[in-house]
Parts: C-alpha cells; structure tokens; sequence
C-alpha cells in the first residue's frame, strides 16, 4: 500500500523571480477558469480530463502563448475536480455554483518541478528558475527529515502557494509499505470508530472520548481579540502585525490538530476498528452552528485522520449526517426533542447519555448499515464501543476482556453504553 505526505517548504524567493512567479500564479489560475467555463458552457457540465484536454488544450496554449504543456494540464486537472465536485453536490441535493479559482496556487508535478537537496526548479511562464529552500537540520524531528530528507519517501510533485507574505511549497512523498500481518489479521473483519464533530466538543468518538473543544475556542477568541485591536490602528505595521497573527494562529490549530488526529487514530488501532467513520461535513455549519473556523477545523482534522490511517491499513469514510444526533443509538426512535443540548434522552425508551455520544454511536451504525452485505464479505462486524460493540441491529456484545481505562491528553472518557 501508498503511505502519502506533504511537507511545507519556505522558498527564498528574490524579487525578480517573485515577479515571474506571480505572473505564473495569474497565468495558471486563468488556464483553469478557462476550463472550468468551457465545461459549464453546454446543456450538461463536462467532467471528463479528456474531453476537457481534447476540447481546450490547444486553445489555452495558444492564449497563454505557449505556456508551459505540464501546467496546463495541471490547470485542466483542477478545472476537472472542481467541476466533478459540483455536479456531485447536485446530485445530493444541494447547492452549487461554478467555480472561481482566486487562491494564489499554482500544482507541480515530475515534469514541472525537480527537486534537489537544497533547492527547487519550477517551470514558470518565462522558462525555469532554481529557487533556495529554507530548511531546518537534517537530524531535527520535523517532517522534513521523516519525509522529505527520507531515502524511504520519493517526491511526486507539490503545491506552490502564497499567502502572509511566504511563497511556500507543499511537496507531496510518498512510499510503498507492507502491511503488518498481525495489523491487517487485527482489522480484516474488526469493527467501526464513530466519530463526531461539534462545537462544545471538537470530536467524540463511540468507544467514548471526548477532545473538548475550550483549548481552541479560548484561543480563537484570543488571536480575534487581537485583530480587533490591531484594526482598530489602521497602520502599515499594525496590518503586517495582523498577517503575522494568523500565521501563528494556523500554526498553533494546526498543531493542536495534528495531536488530535494521532490519537484519534491510536484510538482506532487500540480497538481493532478497520473503518474510522465521520459525518459527511458539507453543510456542517448550517448544522452545528458553527463558526467558519470550526469548519475550517473539521477539515483539516478528517484530513490529517485520512492520511494517517492510511499507514495502518484503516479507511476514512463520510456518511449521511441527517438525524445522528436525534436518532437513538439503543432503540432507533427519532424525534427532535430527543435531544436537548448537550443532553439525550429517548422519547421512547428512555435511554439517556452524552447527545454528541449517542451522535458518534449512530454514525458509526450508519456506516455499518450502509456496507453490511450479510455474508461476511470482509464488512466490520459491530460499532465499537469501550466496553464492548454494537451489531448492525443496535444490539450490544460485551467485550472479551476488561475496557480500557487510559485516558487522552486533552480528553476524558466517557463511559456510558
């Protein structure tokens, strides 16, 4: 199996090739907004990489004035993706519009970036330029000596943005492993982690831990308060002081994160889970309430899950989130008022609990209900809890052993049924 990671580059770019790479940035996002309308222009939106290629390829080439073969494509590529991505949410119902590519980006693959030891060469819309890396030690534990410096991991390409002042690179590795006998024995026919996302907690999980969400809401409150004041001067130095504060607020959420996505995972192989389900996440702040910082939090936290679970042969799944936290984990009934708050209790059997516990355990079921074929076919057997699982049906098994008692830093256990 591909275990897949990004590493971000600090590029030391002088001014005369800022301006080159700025000129490719405008050039790229143009070649896919070309695309992008060219797709939207008939009776059904096209999706199809060839048909786009075949359609607009040489058209593109001839506007950009020969720019480079490999960007187009790239630029073709995204079109494509983003195209797929609206005809999909309109499929399920929802609303979308044609896309606007405006974030400065620009992807590279083999054929557009070479990547040396201390340095990076990008094709541009004026030929090649060598660009210097600002990078930590090699011996230092950064994902750039687990990865980038890694003779186990090859470079496949990467993401070039600009924000806050920075050119960075995102460079994607990667590297085949094999799979742990004894880790794919554990996962072939073991069961589903549940998890939910909300406000008052970032995420719970059906075996019953909670990451509160106080850390990141005290300080998302804190780096806003200090926007307001710095706006509130108006200077040159108070808005460059603006910028440097969202850079180290990303940074430290992003950190916090990452904590959380390892023990997420832990939790998974701790248990035996071979599927780590999570709400569908469109339209989740319409849902929760949400601020469009949580929202920007849900994804990268499903993100970095998806990525790092990939290692240990555990698949990342979204299901339907309708009715998760109104439904009934022990007996199926679904009302509104089973939920009020943080609080849940069944209009019909009384079962009382955590809501965003009972929402975690149902959409754990929901995946199990979705792909149980009946006959085994390598489908999870049960939803797992902490003290034992949950069958298809709602029917509880008790663990073979004792449930764990360890607790998660930046977390506690919950342990209801």
């Amino acid at each position: 199996m591909e275990v897949r990671r990004t590493v971000p580059v600090v590029l030391d770019v002088d001014s005369d090739d800022a301006v080159l790479l700025e000129d490719t940035v405008d050039t790229f996002l143009w070649c896919a907004q070309y695309v992008v309308d060219h797709a939207f222009e008939g009776e059904y939106v096209t999706t199809s990489k060839t048909t786009l290629d075949e359609e607009t390829y040489d058209d593109v080439r001839e506007a950009t004035d020969g720019f480079n073969g490999g960007l187009v494509q790239a630029a073709r590529n995204k079109a494509a993706e983003a195209c797929k991505s609206v005809v999909a949410r309109w499929k399920n119902g929802k609303k979308a519009s044609k896309p606007r590519f405006t974030s400065p980006h620009v992807v590279y693959d083999h054929r557009t970036a070479t990547f040396h030891d201390d340095y990076v060469s990008l094709a541009t819309t004026d030929g090649r330029i060598e660009v210097d890396c600002v990078l930590p030690n090699e011996d230092s534990d950064t994902p750039h000596s687990k990865y980038l410096f890694s003779d186990e991991y090859e470079t496949t390409g990467a993401e070039l943005h600009y924000h806050g002042g920075d050119w960075m690179l995102y460079i994607h590795c990667k590297k085949d492993v094999e799979t742990d006998t004894s880790e794919q024995a554990a996962t072939e026919n073991g069961t589903v982690l549940g998890v939910d996302l909300g406000v008052n907690n970032l995420a719970v999980t059906s075996t019953g831990t909670f990451w509160t969400g106080e850390e990141f809401d005290h300080w998302r409150r804190e780096y806003e308060k200090r926007r307001g004041d710095l706006q509130q001067c108006g200077t040159r130095w108070a808005h460059e002081t603006i910028q440097s504060v969202g850079r180290k607020e990303e940074g430290r959420f992003k950190l916090m994160l990452h904590r959380i996505s390892n023990e997420l995972v832990a939790e998974a192989r701790e248990n035996g889970c071979r599927v780590i389900a999570f709400e569908d996440l469109t339209d989740i702040r319409e849902r929760t309430g949400a601020s469009w910082g949580h929202k920007w939090a849900f994804e990268r936290l499903y993100e970095y899950v998806e990525y790092k679970a990939e290692e240990y042969g555990i698949v990342v799944e979204e299901v339907a989130p309708e009715n998760t936290s109104r439904r009934c984990s022990h007996c199926g009934f679904t009302h509104p008022n089973n939920r009020d708050g943080e609080h849940f209790r069944c209009q019909k059997c009384g079962y009382e609990n955590d809501a965003d516990y009972n929402a975690a355990k149902n959409i754990g079921l929901r995946y199990l209900r979705r792909n149980q074929t009946g006959s085994g076919g390598g489908a999870p057997l049960g939803v797992r809890l902490n003290s034992g699982t949950l069958n298809v049906n709602g029917g509880y098994s008790p663990a073979s052993s004792e449930a764990r008692t360890g607790v998660h830093a930046e977390s506690h256990r919950f342990s209801g049924g």
